[in-house]
């Protein structure tokens, strides 16, 4: 390969680099979830590195931008691209229907208050998973329902475990982490109740206010711990 050909390729972190600001969502793991699942196939360097061609580039694109502007899941997008790869002439894809107002669906870029409710289908599309994960990350009280319907909590919840298990983790493995949350909320909880007992004006509205506060702080420190014993364990 000339060195000119050479330098038309790019690894899966320069991808990841062009595209993070069109797509704030994309991670390293999905990428590697949209391999997985047969919509992109970067060629391989002989010691097994991928290595992404200027199409394969925008094939990951029009893939993120199909999910977030015209609300496809990841099936209906991939038999699209089997068309189109076949020769065949695709359905166009402005005829799909959008998501509904007040729903938000995976790797949009609507405002962090938007509304989040999601159908059991609408959240495995949105987060990449399968019905079998999503029933163990419920299983494990990893995520629940809010009113018929998935929050925004738990497409986050449920985008993190799907990338988690790129590594090897299942819902089983993160029990320990929603049991050091639970604990978090007990400590979050119990110091915000006397705030909570009042009746002045305005008292509820402090109190969620400093137990939110309260939880960035305890966020920080837990990034910190584990910065911290991470190093002490690895560090040679």
């Amino acid at each position: 390969m000339s060195p000119s050909a050479a330098r038309a390729y790019m690894t899966i972190g320069e991808v990841l680099g062009l595209l993070s600001p069109e797509f704030p969502d994309i991670t390293v793991s999905k990428i590697r979830f949209l391999e997985a699942e047969g919509l992109i196939e970067p060629e391989r360097t002989p010691s097994g590195y991928r290595k992404f061609a200027p199409a394969d580039t925008e094939r990951l694109r029009f893939i993120l931008a199909a999910q977030r502007d015209h609300y496809l899941p990841l099936r209906v997008i991939k038999e699209y691209l089997d068309a189109a790869d076949r020769g065949l002439e695709p359905p166009p894809l402005a005829g799909r229907r959008r998501a509904p107002r007040g729903l938000v669906a995976a790797d949009t870029t609507a405002e962090e208050n938007a509304e989040v409710r999601l159908t059991r289908r609408q959240l495995a599309d949105a987060a990449g998973i399968d019905a079998d994960a999503l029933t163990d990350l419920e299983e494990f009280g990893l995520i629940r329902r809010t009113g018929g319907h998935y929050d925004r909590d738990a497409l986050t919840i449920a985008r993190a475990a799907a990338a988690l298990r790129a590594f090897g983790f299942e819902a089983r493995h993160l029990r320990a982490v929603k049991a050091a949350a639970d604990r978090e909320v007990g400590l979050i909880e119990a110091a915000v109740a006397p705030a909570m007992r009042q009746r002045s004006p305005g008292a509820r509205d402090r109190a969620a206010e400093t137990a939110r506060e309260i939880a960035a702080l305890s966020l920080k420190l837990h990034a910190a711990l584990v910065s911290t014993g991470l190093r002490e364990g690895l560090d040679p």
